[in-house]
């Protein structure tokens, strides 16, 4: 992917004040901006990575913002099954617990507050760790990834599903077009903030490694079997790898 020659602020007391500003309107807004797409890209990462089996171990969402990926797992985990989402922002917590107090699900869900960069989670944890859309909020990517995979147990899986540039010219044209200069016009007309985030989602997704890059920088962590499933023609793509059994 291109970049730009935009400087990101990505500390985290920023990112953590831009998401807590715009928690009241975070649900709506991703729905409605990605035209209620996210919601079948979640549902597809559910099929392609299933959740395993509850003797295998928990499941572990990172940037879990307000929960729709682990309540998506909830809904299909066996009963036994514990999943746990963690999200370093305190207000989107707040509307995770709301949305599984309101659908309640057979697993067993629940939600911490923590940095991805510092998870509480002892070494090889979870059998699947997955995040969606956070990775490239992590102030520090490398950290985030080596805390993902130190608390994913041997023979686990990590999911991450990530917003791509479509590589057809014509979509790809399109997708710039809408993402770089209308996305952030209706974003901040409808959930006006301080931090300008529907202009910052736009400039850190356009300076973020995907495809091949991204599935490289797994494999430099030492993951094995890596690879990446575009969706909606690369819009979005599913990144996917496993933890090596020798690897602790």
């Amino acid at each position: 992917m291109n970049t730009t020659s935009t400087w990101i602020d990505k500390r985290e007391e920023r990112i953590r004040n831009m998401f807590s500003e715009i928690a009241p309107w975070y649900d709506f807004l991703n729905h409605f901006l990605s035209l209620n797409i996210d919601r079948s890209w979640r549902r597809r990462v559910v099929a392609l990575v299933p959740p395993p089996a509850a003797a295998e171990g928990p499941i572990l969402d990172v940037c879990t913002g307000s929960g729709d990926l682990a309540l998506a797992y909830a809904q299909v985990a066996p009963s036994s099954t514990q999943i746990v989402g963690a999200d370093f922002c305190h207000e989107l917590l707040q509307q995770a617990r709301r949305k599984a107090h309101l659908k309640p699900c057979p697993a067993s869900l629940t939600f911490v507050e923590a940095d991805a960069q510092y998870l509480p989670f002892p070494d090889n944890s979870f059998a699947l760790v997955c995040v969606a859309f956070g990775l490239r909020n992590i102030t520090d990517m490398h950290r985030g990834l080596w805390e993902m995979i130190r608390v994913l147990r041997p023979g686990g899986r990590l999911a991450i599903l990530e917003f791509s540039r479509p590589r057809r010219k014509i979509l790809g044209s399109l997708y710039t077009l809408y993402f770089r200069y209308l996305l952030p016009l209706i974003g901040q007309l409808l959930c006006r903030n301080r931090y300008s985030a529907y202009r910052y989602l736009p400039e850190s997704v356009l300076q973020f490694p995907d495809y091949e890059k991204l599935a490289a920088i797994l494999q430099s962590h030492g993951l094995r079997d890596v690879a990446f499933v575009p969706f909606t023609g690369g819009i979005a793509t599913l990144y996917t790898g496993r933890k090596p059994a020798e690897m602790r």
